[in-house]
């Protein structure tokens, strides 16, 4: 059959499928899935019948989407524990992370391998090469709750483990390591991750950058500073409101003010920002979930680079459940929601990336409230405009000859001076890559007084003094389908990050800095390495005065 399509000649994925059909319509049997033809088409290839075919290919992956923006995003679970949340809006499942579902995708892949991360990221890493595609550049995201809360020891094994898979990934999984290290001493551990992280940097699959999701209150430069250690890049925060009242009457424990500090301290130490928003919480209206969403890029206080926008429904083993069967709380309806929507994304700056719009919970999970799990595309296919960085992304655009535009935007975040350096296509219709700049210490502020003052820095640990001083690249990210490390030249390896860099490192050295640093992550550190930066403190430093 595979010899028969390429044949064929297809030239989109709708023409492989009507060949499938027709060649099972004349021999008989099942229909054979986009996996299976891909594995025999490797086959094929390593036994030397027919040559690869890079276009072809990429018809036969399946969800290319997965990796068109740049990295292979694979997600991992943490074991329950005990959460420090008493949100009316979170259910409580038995064996199963607060606020998580045992029917979810992510979780019941977790449930599959017992919560072992490594096996999580091995069956992970199968699964998006059966499927096609070349996960080389790994965006580790840990899910779980409130990732703060957990014992030390618990952390550093899990991500020795992640670690570890990406660097036996297609080798014979060693004894070395496994459940019997969790007994170890911390101080063992963190050699054990530090020597998997080593190896990394090297290996054919790399973790670029690591996501840890936590609650606002939790964010302390301590933890911040172990994050690192961990090679953490990203934070997701559980936000749901800027609103005190709205976030009392969920019973979510803390205030706008921990949030905004959370954000600052974030920053400071260069990481990136994700906010989760829950519009129509109890306490809410669709007028004042506007009000607070525009007030996000308003406010220099809040600024977050990411967003997850999960509209509440209601889920049995939430308080949220039994207010809802009492009649005192209903969400929006459908027709509600959908303008709520369309309004959030019209005031969305074009530095600022939607990663999610609706949670990907089960129909059959959902007492009431949105069921509609994919209203994204839906509402692109009505016309929905939006500048977000996702509905930019270049994916599989080329570039035109002498197509490509530097632009520089510059805004006020946190106390600081943020730097939104981008290459876009001529009509700006299109995201080649992107730089995030920070520049902190040198802003005037006006305090509650009225009195104006330079906005200070307050990292205290002496390893990390040289950030209150230096400029921060807090993200470099070039679009289009992954290219792995050495691999032929798309968008990605074009020299684009080389361009971005560059003129971050100009910015800051007209603003008078003679430091920058970039929060790397571990598999990404080769990269800067090239460009004259060295390591320090799990950073990568360059001098630039």
């Amino acid at each position: 059959m595979i010899e028969e399509i390429i044949r064929q000649k297809p030239k989109t994925a709708a023409e492989i499928m009507a060949l499938k059909r027709k060649l099972v319509k004349k021999s008989g049997g099942k229909i054979p899935r986009h996996s299976e033809l891909w594995r025999e088409y490797l086959l094929l290839v390593k036994s030397g019948k027919i040559k690869f075919d890079e276009k072809f290919a990429r018809l036969l992956k399946r969800r290319a989407v997965r990796t068109l923006s740049g990295v292979a995003p694979v997600a991992v679970l943490t074991k329950p524990w005990q959460c420090p949340g008493k949100c009316a809006f979170c259910p409580t499942e038995k064996n199963v992370p607060k606020s998580y579902l045992s029917n979810e995708p992510a979780v019941m892949r977790a449930i599959r391998n017992k919560y072992d991360p490594y096996e999580q990221v091995r069956t992970r890493l199968e699964a998006l090469e059966i499927n096609g595609h070349r996960p080389e550049k790994i965006e580790l995201i840990v899910i779980g709750g409130t990732w703060s809360v957990l014992p030390a020891a618990y952390k550093f094994w899990f991500i020795k483990e992640c670690f570890r898979a990406a660097n036996e990934f297609g080798f014979r999984r060693s004894d070395f390591g496994g459940r019997i290290l969790r007994k170890k001493p911390l101080s063992e551990l963190k050699k054990l991750l530090s020597r998997e992280q080593n190896k990394n940097e090297k290996a054919r699959y790399r973790i670029v950058g690591i996501t840890l999701e936590t609650r606002p209150d939790y964010i302390t430069e301590k933890e911040l500073i172990e994050m690192r250690e961990l090679g953490a890049t990203r934070v997701e925060l559980g936000v749901q409101a800027i609103d005190d009242q709205i976030l009392a009457k969920n019973q979510r424990g803390h205030g706008v003010a921990e949030i905004a500090a959370a954000t600052k301290s974030l920053k400071n130490f260069g990481f990136k920002v994700t906010y989760h928003l829950m519009p129509g919480l109890p306490g809410a209206t669709a007028k004042k979930d506007l009000l607070m969403f525009k007030k996000l890029f308003a406010n220099e206080r809040f600024q977050p680079d990411q967003l997850k926008f999960y509209p509440t429904v209601v889920t049995r083993g939430s308080k949220l459940y039994s207010w809802w069967k009492a009649g005192k709380y209903r969400p929006y309806s459908d027709k509600v929601l959908r303008r709520l929507i369309l309004d959030c994304k019209k005031a969305v700056p074009e530095y600022v990336r939607i990663i999610r719009l609706i949670r990907d919970i089960p129909e059959e999970s959902i007492e009431a409230g949105n069921i509609i799990t994919n209203l994204r595309q839906i509402l692109q296919q009505e016309g929905a405009v939006c500048r977000c960085i996702r509905c930019r992304e270049a994916r599989e655009i080329k570039i035109a000859p002498g197509g490509l535009k530097l632009n520089v935007k510059k805004y006020l975040a946190s106390g600081g001076l943020e730097y939104f350096i981008s290459l876009d296509s001529k009509d700006g219709r299109a995201l080649f890559g992107f730089c995030r700049l920070r520049l902190s210490g040198q802003l005037k502020v006006t305090l509650p007084t009225g009195r104006q003052e330079n906005e200070k820095l307050k990292i205290k640990d002496e390893k990390f003094l040289f950030l209150n001083s230096s400029a921060i690249v807090r993200e470099l990210h070039v679009y289009g389908d992954l290219v792995p490390v050495g691999g032929k030249k798309k968008t990605q390896h074009a020299g684009l990050g080389k361009l971005l860099l560059a003129e971050a490192e100009k910015i800051a050295r007209q603003n008078g800095y003679q430091e920058i640093a970039v929060i790397s992550g571990i598999g990404a550190r080769g990269y800067y390495k090239k460009l004259g930066y060295r390591l320090r403190a799990n950073y990568l430093i360059k001098k630039i005065k």
